[in-house]
């Protein structure tokens, strides 16, 4: 991405110096891995992956940096996290060029620590994680951060204190089958939901501080859990299951929190593997990206294009509210924070679409397209304190 004028890069770095005017998003670009006509392709020679930060204040919102930065489509799109005021974002990178044949990939083991409010956001720490992270996700209270290594059946913990992240150890979930993809905190911090992908459950972790202890609590899921978010409200949490690829309709289960053990209590039908899920942070909607068999080739009787659906919880039941359609391969999903507007990652089109959200929820588009440096794998917005 050229370097911005002088005018709007000073307009990025007064709105980063006062982090309550500033809503930005964060999107983690693949460079390296293609699909062509449902074949998935790693390029030998290709951009370097990326991190594009978006300001959401604009309107319409409004590419302002774009930086080099390793980043994995392989995982679920939420291998990006903000802290809460919007000062770092670290990113995952589950998969990086064998350095042996750049024509391969191998699991990654580390974590990109980005400044924000330096002009333009930089690079300022690589930790090492567990072997493949994936999913991550940063507490309300911007002191801890969990990963997700999904090739070690382990998460990583982080603290952060005063602009820095430095590792507080690991958590053991389950054996390498198990595949831990995702992580995610409950509001008040106290807990997190960890999915495994390759046994078709959650794990229940118990914080206490910097200290993670794994419960003796193991929720069974549908096909494949995969992504994870919890509601603003802190009463539920919903989960997708992206299923076997097999062209049959998969879905999302919906979780009560509101008390121990926390259980899974409906589960609604949302069409071909739901990648992307999240919660919008004024609690109305739930957002999922449905590939609807846009990854799989032309004449597949399963093609079709991609979709994001909208979904609401109402007497603790999930309802599907509204749909558009949107890219190919389409990954992650983010609102902004008064959750009128809706941003999906496109991976094939190396873009992202911009909805607006109405009060009845249905969706329109809001703007054009935002261009980004490779295909957008992942989506994330801060998740403020309540």
């Amino acid at each position: 991405m050229p370097e911005l004028p002088r005018a709007a890069a000073f307009a990025f770095a007064l709105a980063l110096a006062s982090p309550a005017a500033a809503q930005l998003a964060i999107s983690a670009n693949d460079g390296k891995t293609v699909l062509e006509n449902g074949t998935v392709r790693n390029l030998r020679d290709s951009p370097p992956d990326s991190v594009t930060v978006i300001d959401l204040s604009a309107s319409p919102p409004a590419i302002r940096a774009e930086i080099a930065v390793p980043a994995s489509v392989v995982g679920p799109p939420l291998s990006v996290a903000i802290t809460p005021d919007e000062r770092l974002a670290l990113v995952t990178a589950n998969q990086v060029r064998d350095p042996a044949d750049p024509g391969k990939l191998v699991p990654g083991n580390t974590l990109s620590v980005l400044d924000l409010t330096a002009n333009p956001p930089r690079l300022v720490a690589t930790l090492p994680t567990g072997l493949a992270p994936a999913g991550l996700s940063i507490n309300r209270a911007g002191t801890l951060a969990l990963v997700a290594n999904r090739a070690e059946g382990t998460v990583s913990i982080y603290r952060i204190a005063q602009g820095q992240v430095t590792p507080a150890g690991k958590v053991e979930i389950g054996p390498v089958s198990s595949e831990v993809s995702h992580v995610q905190f409950t509001v008040d911090g106290r807990h997190a939901l960890v999915t495994r992908y390759g046994d078709h459950s959650l794990n229940v972790l118990q914080i206490d501080g910097e200290r993670v202890v794994k419960l003796d609590r193991e929720i069974t899921t549908g096909v494949r859990p995969y992504g994870l978010t919890v509601t603003p409200d802190g009463q539920w949490a919903a989960v997708a299951n992206i299923g076997r690829g097999t062209g049959d309709a998969d879905t999302v289960s919906l979780v009560d929190l509101r008390s121990m053990p926390f259980r899974i209590v409906d589960t609604a039908s949302v069409g071909q593997t739901p990648e992307g899920i999240m919660a919008s942070p004024d609690g109305r909607f739930i957002a999922v990206t449905v590939m609807n068999g846009s990854n799989k080739p032309a004449d597949s009787p399963f093609h079709g294009p991609g979709l994001v659906k909208l979904l609401r919880i109402e007497n603790g039941r999930l309802a599907v509210v509204s749909e558009a359609q949107v890219g190919t391969w389409s990954q992650g999903a983010a609102f902004s924070a008064d959750g009128r507007t809706l941003l999906v990652g496109n991976m094939v089109e190396k873009d992202i679409s911009v909805f607006r959200v109405g009060e009845d929820g249905a969706l329109s588009e809001a703007g054009p397209r935002l261009r980004v440096g490779g295909g957008s794998a992942a989506l994330r917005t801060a998740e403020r304190p309540r």
